[in-house]
């Protein structure tokens, strides 16, 4: 039942200690750690160990070193989770299509989540990028919009594991799949689009989980259909 306790280096019990004050919330994202010289006098150990502890922490992604300032608690993690995500994608050789069914389920679900608490200013501010993209005849620009429109979506949900979740699943898609939004939302279904980011905005309006819910459902299936033909 029970198996051997291996003795733990020295900076893998500072990352412990660290890690658990994140868990307790003594640490929170954004909070700037002691310097190493107090670091070293407050856990009684070497430099060396306090910075391999440091840099460990650093690579999984729960501390970022800013140049002349010191380290700090990550305060976002969209870009830590896409490393790990891209990884096992290549690992595990996955197929494209995986990518596409898991950015379905997280914003048909998100959209249902965003119908019951979405405020007034995020309706404008989705409206103004719509009415942005309608006007915009410049492929680039066109997909900043709508990759700004269903950040916004997420946004509204708030929930930020949804957000950061999303965020790293859409870079997944954009470094993987070469041009993929350009190749469908300037494609010929560029006003079917249109008109269906218009129905997900109205069924966020009406504060209908189920209606944004098959809005959403509807949309991405039209997404993934035409990114399958462009690989």
């Amino acid at each position: 039942m029970f198996t051997p306790i291996k003795n733990t280096k020295v900076y893998e019990q500072v990352m412990i200690q660290i890690k658990t004050m994140i868990k307790d919330g003594t640490l929170k994202r954004g909070d700037k750690l002691p310097s190493e010289r107090e670091l070293v006098e407050q856990l009684g150990v070497s430099r060396a160990s306090i910075r391999e502890a440091l840099r460990a922490l650093e690579m999984i992604g729960l501390v970022e070193c800013k140049q002349g300032e010191g380290n700090f608690i990550t305060n976002t993690f969209h870009d830590t989770l896409f490393e790990p995500l891209s990884i096992m994608f290549m690992l595990n050789e996955c197929k494209v299509h995986e990518i596409f069914d898991l950015r379905k389920i997280i914003e048909v679900e998100t959209a249902a989540l965003a119908a019951k608490q979405v405020t007034e200013e995020e309706l404008k501010e989705m409206e103004e990028l719509l009415q942005a993209m309608r006007a915009c005849d410049d492929e680039d620009e066109r997909v900043k919009i709508d990759v700004k429109f269903h950040y916004k979506i997420a946004q509204a949900s708030r929930n930020f594991l949804i957000v950061s979740i999303l965020n790293a699943v859409s870079s997944l898609m954009d470094s993987f799949i070469k041009d993929a939004r350009k190749n469908i939302i300037n494609n010929q279904h560029k006003d079917v689009i249109d008109e269906q980011h218009e129905s997900i905005l109205q069924a966020l309006k009406n504060g209908n989980p189920e209606e944004a819910k098959e809005a959403m459902r509807r949309h991405m299936e039209l997404i993934n259909e035409n990114l399958i033909k462009h690989l």
